[in-house]
Parts: C-alpha cells; structure tokens; sequence
C-alpha cells in the first residue's frame, strides 16, 4: 500500500487556479514542489499522492512521480500536473505535509459527479457531511 501526503494548497485563490498551475506544468511532463525537508518516510511513497487542501477540505490529489534534490540544499517533489478531484473531506490547516495512509485517502470522484470539484470548498464540505457527494 503506498502512503500519500497532504499539503496546503499555498497561494491558491481556488481549486481552479490550483488546476491551471498544476497545468501549465504539462509541457514539461511534471510540476514540482520545492521543501526544506525530504520526508523520512519516502521510500514508502512509491506509488503515492499529494493531496491538497483549500479552504479545510481536502480536495484533490496529485500522484507523485518522486523526490529530487533541488538547489540550496532543499529537495522537489515530483508531481504529475493534474489534478484529481477526490470527495471531499475536511481537513484541518497544518505547516509541511502530514502522512496519509491508503485507507485513510479519500477516494476519486467518479464520472457522475461531473463539475463537483468546482463547487466552493465549504459547500462541498458540506454536501460530503450529509453523504450527497
């Protein structure tokens, strides 16, 4: 079972701009975070996801690609650029990443639930409270 990662969704206006970001990085086939920190938990990861908060919900993830040393002694986190809508699920803010177990992971949202992941955070959080989403 491969462990994920969640993250705060930093300067992100929207799970919109999150998407154009993650996006734009397409040409270059990844997009990549930069940390202070490698994870001690990284060989653990293969196979894994970022999964990224907004607005105290968790709303989609990322898979990682893998880890990089970057410049000035910091590391990247490889990701590939898109972003997978997940149902929702509140999460509290945090700093850096926290782990996140296989079964703790949200699960993708289906085809049924088209346009889901362009509803405001908090109505969402709320549809997935009441078991709608």
């Amino acid at each position: 079972m491969p462990l994920s990662i969640t993250k705060i969704a930093f300067r992100s206006e929207s799970v919109e701009t999150l998407r154009a970001w993650l996006e734009s990085h397409a040409g270059k086939g990844e997009a990549r975070m930069t940390t202070r920190y490698l994870p001690k938990r990284v060989e653990e990861m293969a196979g894994g996801s970022l999964y990224w908060i907004h607005g105290h919900m968790i709303v989609g993830r990322s898979p990682i690609i893998g880890f990089q040393e970057a410049p000035e002694g910091r590391h990247w986190i490889r990701l590939e650029p898109r972003l997978i809508p997940v149902h929702a699920r509140p999460k509290r803010a945090h700093q850096g990443w926290r782990y996140l177990e296989e079964k703790d992971a949200p699960a993708d949202l289906g085809g049924d639930a088209e346009g889901a992941d362009a509803m405001p955070p908090a109505m969402l959080g709320e549809l997935s409270k009441l078991g709608l989403v």
